[in-house]
């Protein structure tokens, strides 16, 4: 008897936000991709990729650790980050890993690949790309600035963000995986430093519209000073059509609990406050929106619910 076709999901993004979907999802009946931004060039990421010439590690690090099952001393083990003073300190293994692994296979994907089966992955991770990318930002005011980790610290409102060399070659893989999914979710996390990298690579944004599948964006709980300061959902979905043009989300989810006492005190110390969904433009977009509690009320941060979250998502896949 022919075993029934799993749905396929694909999860683009990078940051926090994606790893925390993926330790959800990996626990359904699904077909799992991720498709990982590699355009980081901070901590030690970015002295991965400037001394090794390969594309930044830490994000694709995280993911690998949440869609891993093995045992926890192991992960441990990939997650370590060295201290002390010493050319060590600040390194993380796994980033150490996947460096020596990029030069054992030649290769930044088959290494991805190979630790991915030492790990016992679930699921298929796609850095967007097999090459060292640098992201760079116009702000409203004409100044260029270059480099993700600088971008938020200019502190000015962000006209559009690009990467260079020119062209990014994504993966073909990473390209069939949107056009083939049942399901495609844009993970939450920063909107301009680790969410857009991925969509303005332009076979993807073209995949995005041209997918199957329906498109579902996880809308951010707050914003981010640097990016989104003063930003509603629609302006978060409006910056996402802005670089990759119209029809490419038809879905966004909002968490409609509030969020009050001191998790918003702690925010509002980084000059974030919660993000208001302003439903009749979301309608006028043409947008399902979908409201739910997707929060973990039991962090001093806030966090997406990663069983929540996996919940909603999966229940979209079988309406």
């Amino acid at each position: 008897m022919k075993e029934k076709r799993k749905p396929q999901v694909t999860v683009l993004g990078g940051g926090t936000g994606m790893p925390v979907l993926l330790r959800g999802l990996k626990e359904y009946p699904i077909d799992l991709s991720a498709i990982v931004t590699v355009a980081d060039d901070g901590g030690s990421s970015g002295r991965l990729r400037t001394e090794m010439a390969m594309p930044a590690p830490g994000d694709i690090r995280n993911v690998i650790a949440a869609l891993s099952d093995v045992e926890p001393m192991l992960m441990e083990l990939f997650q370590h980050r060295f201290k002390n003073g010493n050319s060590l300190s600040g390194h993380s293994m796994g980033n150490l890993l996947l460096a020596a692994m990029t030069a054992v296979t030649g290769d930044f994907y088959n290494g991805i690949k190979e630790i991915s089966r030492v790990l016992n992955v679930k699921g298929n991770i796609y850095p967007i790309a097999n090459q060292n990318m640098f992201l760079h930002a116009e702000m409203e005011d004409g100044e260029i600035i270059s480099g993700e980790s600088n971008i938020p610290l200019a502190n000015k409102r962000i006209k559009r963000v690009f990467l260079k060399p020119e062209p990014v070659l994504p993966l073909p893989e990473a390209v069939q995986a949107v056009e083939k999914a049942d399901l495609v979710v844009i993970a939450p996390g920063s909107l301009y430093t680790s969410t857009l990298p991925n969509m303005i690579v332009p076979e993807i944004g073209d995949a995005l519209k041209n997918t199957m599948g329906k498109v579902v964006y996880v809308c951010n709980v707050m914003t981010q000073q640097g990016e989104t300061s003063g930003y509603s959902a629609a302006d978060h979905v409006q910056a996402i059509t802005d670089h990759i043009g119209k029809g490419s989300i038809h879905s966004i989810i909002v968490n409609n609990e509030p969020i009050v006492g001191d998790v918003r005190k702690v925010y509002a110390e980084e000059n974030a406050e919660p993000v208001v969904y302003d439903t009749d433009r979301l309608k006028e977009m043409g947008l399902e929106i979908i409201e739910a509690d997707i929060i973990d009320h039991s962090k001093k941060m806030l966090r997406h619910d990663t069983e929540k979250v996996a919940k909603l998502l999966y229940s979209l896949l079988i309406q």
